[in-house]
């Protein structure tokens, strides 16, 4: 009998291993192609061997989607839900094994509705440049201005800051003696970090060269994802709620988008007769009103009818100068709040996010209280005391 009880235990490892055992597609190239639910990016992923596993975060969405990995000979279609992982092997040149994992931008943690109803309070100052700027300390010890671009993700701290006001590179004496260019990849860990009355433990930071003008650094969006995130300029708030507040009157909802993870919004511009809309992603770190996507208003043959304000010549990190224009539009629409003679700059090069866009800033943003539901993906919109004064551009 007991042979018996061996062997059903023998066969019912073999069925969980047949069942655990991971799906293989070849390659021959290190390079491979990722398409994520229609975006497609040739040649973006570079297999990895030594990676255990190497993950790759399918763009942001709480819909059901595909993502589909291409190599230069074999394919995988992978389902992506909220919450899930998938696993599996790319077998580069028959022997080396290339360990890799599709998970969601939504971890299972967030998927997860806590029962303890919360509302965690942050303050801020609205600056002269329109940055949200709270106060944050890190390791109870280092005091940081850090602004809130709801068109960023995660922490992020500049590499100026981090030398000038942290001890994260107290294991480099000769980088702050100024004998050697700082390592900014060997930082010191953050074991807490603190705004407000939120704690975050052991969080992720990472260094930057951008921020907003005279900021330390910055925090993103997902940081609050499933949350209600209330941003209240007239009285300096941004309140994270742990369901959406019941007092809303005065708001207008409408939905957000999210592409490549970015969160947008619909916007529409009405010249004349005519109406031009598109998707905005929403810029809180920007001081400008709204920036346009070089290729959307050359296809909607935008700026030819609008009154020129000026021309700029700008400088990104890297050193590369490009022209702007800036031009006033008559109006502009978002969640069905009409806004008059609203300056817009004009980009004359590619998009540096890579696709697409608009941009919609925060001098103009900063006139409305608002409500962004990362649980159901929809915002809330109300005029504030900031409504009527006059647009910087």
């Amino acid at each position: 009998m007991k042979y018996l009880y061996l062997l059903l235990c023998i066969l019912s490892v073999q069925s969980i291993s047949a069942q655990t055992k991971l799906p293989v597609i070849r390659a021959t190239s290190k390079r491979a192609t990722i398409n994520d639910d229609g975006n497609l990016e040739r040649n973006n992923w570079t297999l990895t061997p030594s990676a255990r596993p190497d993950v790759f975060i399918a763009d942001r969405t709480r819909k059901t989607k595909y993502v589909t990995f291409h190599t230069d000979i074999d394919s995988i279609r992978v389902k992506v839900k909220p919450g899930t992982k998938y696993d599996f092997v790319i077998l580069l040149n028959g022997k080396d094994s290339c360990y890799t994992q599709v998970v969601s931008a939504i971890s299972p943690e967030m998927m997860v509705k806590s029962k303890v109803i919360t509302h965690d309070t942050i303050p801020f100052t609205l600056t002269d440049n329109s940055a949200i700027k709270v106060r944050a300390v890190i390791n109870n010890t280092d005091t940081l201005n850090l602004h809130f671009d709801v068109g960023s993700f995660d922490f992020h701290l500049t590499r100026d800051a981090i030398l000038k006001k942290t001890k994260l590179l107290a294991n480099q004496p000769d980088a702050l003696a100024g004998k050697v260019a700082p390592n900014y990849n060997r930082l010191a860990k953050v074991f807490k970090l603190q705004m407000g009355n939120l704690i975050w433990d052991k969080p992720e930071v990472m260094p930057t060269g951008i921020s907003a003008e005279e900021m330390d650094g910055r925090f993103g969006w997902n940081l609050f994802e499933g949350k209600q995130v209330e941003l209240d300029y007239d009285r300096n708030l941004i309140i994270i709620h742990s369901t959406l507040p019941k007092e809303l009157k005065g708001y207008v909802k409408s939905k957000l988008n999210f592409i490549n993870s970015y969160v947008c919004v619909k916007g529409a511009f009405e010249v004349g007769n005519k109406a031009y809309s598109g998707n905005f992603l929403m810029d809180t770190g920007s001081p400008l009103a709204l920036i346009l996507d070089s290729a959307w208003s050359a296809k909607q043959s935008f700026v030819k009818d609008l009154k020129l304000l000026h021309t700029s010549i700008l400088r990104d990190p890297r050193g590369v100068e490009y022209e702007i224009k800036t031009v006033l539009t008559p109006s502009f629409k978002i969640n069905t709040f009409g806004l008059n003679n609203v300056p817009a700059v004009v980009l004359s090069n590619k998009n540096p996010t890579g696709f697409s866009i608009n941009y919609v800033g925060n001098d103009l943003l900063k006139r409305f209280n608002m409500i962004l539901d990362f649980g159901k993906d929809e915002i809330y919109l109300k005029p504030n005391q900031l409504a009527g004064i006059k647009y910087k551009g």
